[in-house]
This record gives structure tokens, C-alpha cells and sequence, in this order.
């Protein structure tokens, strides 16, 4: 994507900038990327492995990977059909910057949660 050059620009680069942020974004997706990263697995594998998910959100949270690239369905025509699911280059592009950021929550869980608590002592004498 070109770089805005100039400030009038930036809104153009935002809106679509924003909304891909917000799909990959959330700790669902993440959750199927880190499960994806090991090899490929079955919608039903998944759920198991994720746990607290429901199956309404992993159809979407699978549903949105694929159409921006992230993931790839394949269909194995069975009695049932064999449905699996696995990481495309984008997807797999994705982990270095989420294999970052939880090294960052891993080492700055004490300072945040330093922060909450300093923030609920704030709230409360208000």
C-alpha cells in the first residue's frame, strides 16, 4: 500500500486500514491463527482446541479469515464432507507480529496490571 504524502490523504488510507485491523484483531482470531500455525485442522478440532468459542463465531471468525486471504478451506468430497482449514503465505505472514505482541503482554503483564489497579484507586476516590 502506497504511503499518504499528503495529510488530506491519511483519511483515504484509514477507513480500509481500520477495518482489516479490526478483523484480524480480535483474541478469536488469534486464537485460530496460533491453532492454525501448527498444521492444518478440521472446524470440529478447532472448537475443541479453542474451548470457550461458540460454533456461531468460529464459522465467522473462519468465514472473514478466508475472504481476506488468511486462510484457505478446502472441501474433501466425503460421507460427511471433510472440511479443513490452514493458513495461506498471508496467514502465515501474520504470525511474527502476534508471536510480538504476546511477548510484549507476557513481559509487561505486571506493569499493566500496575496501571489497572492504579487506575481503580483513582475511579474509586472520584
Amino acid at each position: 500500500m502506497k504511503k499518504p504524502s499528503h495529510i488530506n490523504e491519511i483519511g483515504s488510507v484509514c477507513r480500509p486500514v481500520g477495518e482489516l485491523l479490526a478483523s484480524i484483531g480480535s483474541k478469536w482470531v488469534v486464537l485460530v491463527l496460533i491453532r492454525l500455525s501448527e498444521r492444518p485442522k478440521r472446524f470440529s478440532e478447532l472448537k475443541r482446541e479453542i474451548g470457550t468459542i461458540s460454533q456461531k463465531v468460529l464459522t465467522s471468525v473462519l468465514r472473514d479469515l478466508e475472504r481476506n486471504g488468511i486462510v484457505n478451506r478446502t472441501v474433501t468430497p466425503s460421507i460427511p464432507p471433510r472440511v479443513d482449514y490452514q493458513l495461506t503465505e498471508l496467514g502465515e505472514s501474520l504470525l511474527e507480529p502476534i508471536h510480538a505482541l504476546g511477548v510484549w503482554a507476557v513481559e509487561n503483564e505486571d506493569k499493566v496490571a500496575e496501571a489497572q489497579a492504579r487506575y481503580e484507586m483513582k475511579a474509586e476516590t472520584v
